[in-house]
């Protein structure tokens, strides 16, 4: 009789998951993380948590702040220019920005990247705009999760989440309460869209308009996708010149839902924020997704940043000090408002 063929065995690789590949994209990720490294991480990357000791010396009495958040829907221009180096900076800085404004100071971040196939040279990219956005924020990337997850995800693309912790002395926290009516609101300028709109701003330009990624624009002088891909701002040296002078109450990130909907976050109760148009150059960029929609003024101004991606509230009497500062610092920045006395938390444009 003749022999019954014995079943071939089954790996993981068959079911689209390569360990080796794997293994070889995260031996390059830890040389790309130990470059962040500082005395106060604790071990490598590859334990089942990564330690990081809080430095008692600079923090007396430390609060930490933590956030976390991801790229959005810029990631799908990323893919169709095959351009993933920045998306990682974009992710830090966007971290950073969000517990820079409450005062903390970044510690250390951890990364989320999940694919479909694992392609090393992107995952390699990828990093490599993490770790560089890291390092210029003085942050440490110490741990994170590479996941290989044929099915779920779409070959070619991938999703990415960051996840940072900072800390705070409490007496110089930055929450916001503290703001009262007739202070001046100033605000820093942005590099275009940062991490937010892209839902938006896709469907404008790659469905109303019909404009290829590579295609130049001229009403925006520049092509369509470097345009959308500037990198998201860190603002983090600029904060820390503001609150080590002590000159803001508040800072406010201008992400998703605009200035309408970012700035009420650090009102306290039975104050408003006016906020006068036209104080301050829109991106063209802006300008030009306005027109191509028709969108209304409104939804404009809670969908993106329209070129401020912070504000800070400064007291009327610390103002011409902070000018000075910033001035020094050459900084540019636009007096966008004040804040008045109403009864809800809102802001009203002028």
């Amino acid at each position: 009789m003749p022999e019954t063929p014995k079943p071939k065995s089954v790996t993981y690789a068959d079911a689209g998951v390569d360990i080796s590949s794997g293994d070889r994209a995260k031996e390059r990720i830890k040389f790309l993380a130990q470059k962040t490294f500082n005395r106060n991480v604790l071990g490598g990357i590859g334990g089942f948590g990564a330690l990081f000791r809080l430095d008692l010396q600079k923090f007396k009495s430390p609060i930490l702040v933590s956030s976390a958040d991801g790229v959005g829907t810029k990631l799908k221009i990323a893919f169709e220019l095959d351009l993933h180096q920045t998306v990682g900076h974009d992710l830090v800085n966007h971290c950073v920005n969000d517990i820079a404004v409450q005062g903390a100071t970044p510690l250390f971040f951890l990364d989320y990247l999940a694919s479909g196939k694992l392609d090393p040279q992107v995952i390699e990219d990828v990093i490599s705009g993490l770790a560089e956005g890291c390092k210029a924020n003085g942050c440490a990337l110490i741990g994170g999760e590479t996941a290989q997850m044929p099915g779920f995800y779409t070959d070619g693309e991938y999703d990415l989440a960051g996840f940072i912790v900072g800390a705070v002395d409490r007496e110089k926290m930055i929450t916001g309460q503290d703001i009262k009516p007739g202070e001046v609101l100033i605000g820093f300028p942005s590099t275009g869209l940062h991490t937010n709109g892209y839902s938006l701003a896709r469907k404008l330009f790659f469905e109303v308009a019909g404009y290829k990624p590579t295609q130049y624009v001229t009403p925006i002088k520049d092509k369509a996708g470097a345009a959308l891909m500037k990198t998201h701002k860190s603002y983090l040296h600029v904060i820390q010149k503001l609150v080590t002078a002590g000159l803001t109450t508040g800072m406010a990130h201008i992400t998703g839902g605009g200035i309408t909907e970012n700035l009420p976050r650090i009102l306290p109760k039975g104050t408003a924020a006016q906020i006068e148009l036209g104080s301050w150059p829109v991106l063209p960029v802006f300008e030009h997704l306005r027109e191509l929609g028709q969108v209304s003024q409104d939804e404009m101004m809670r969908t993106f940043n329209m070129g401020i991606g912070l504000i800070a509230a400064i007291p009327a009497a610390k103002f011409t000090r902070a000018k000075n500062l910033l001035d020094r610092a050459e900084e540019k920045f636009h007096v966008i408002g004040r804040t008045i006395k109403a009864d809800h938390k809102r802001v009203q444009y002028t």
